[in-house]
């Protein structure tokens, strides 16, 4: 699509060239963001990233703005609304572990812990770049958040799920060799 280098995934669908071109693999820093985007994974596991990117807007008036105070405060009222919403990908577990992932993140915060600190600890607070060739679908470091992550509670984190958050916020650059997002290029 009009003649830019970027990875082969992103090169068939507008919405998807948009994300891929602004968002993907930006080291993300915000630590509301950070969660909002390991939720809308968490929604993805057994889906293509494009359900979810078509219905992230869906996502974000469902839950929010994906703010973590309000978002606690769901109970199951709220978990009936949204499996009523088409807006939103309908699955009971997913909304109930987001819930749940808010009032995480909330913890977290009380305990003095930012989420943003947390997610970038693993990499010293510096992106991986990956090799440009090969890409993962999992990693021994998403294995290890996935597996520190599930110890405090969140669900739809595991391994595959938490690699893709990695790559999405930018703590792996997994931009193709020839990408023109990828770190060092152009």
């Amino acid at each position: 699509m009009n003649g830019i280098r970027r990875c082969g995934w992103a090169d068939h669908d507008p919405l998807m060239a948009a994300y891929h071109d602004a968002e993907w693999g930006v080291p993300e820093r915000d630590p509301r963001m950070l969660w909002e985007t390991l939720m809308l994974e968490g929604f993805q596991a057994g889906l293509s990233w494009i359900v979810v990117l078509r219905k992230r807007e869906g996502f974000r008036k469902a839950f929010a703005g994906f703010d973590p105070e309000q978002v606690a405060r769901f109970g199951e009222t709220d978990v009936e609304r949204l499996m009523g919403d088409p807006g939103i990908v309908r699955a009971r577990a997913k909304i109930e572990a987001t819930i749940a992932g808010a009032r995480l993140y909330l913890a977290m915060r009380d305990r003095g812990e930012d989420f943003a600190d947390y997610a970038w600890s693993f990499t010293g607070g510096a992106p991986i770049v990956g090799d440009g060739c090969h890409v993962p679908a999992s990693t021994p470091l998403s294995e290890r958040i996935s597996k520190d992550m599930k110890k405090r509670g969140f669900k739809f984190v595991g391994p595959t799920i938490v690699y893709a958050w990695m790559q999405a916020v930018g703590i792996v650059d997994d931009h193709a060799a020839d990408c023109f997002r990828r770190q060092g290029a152009g």
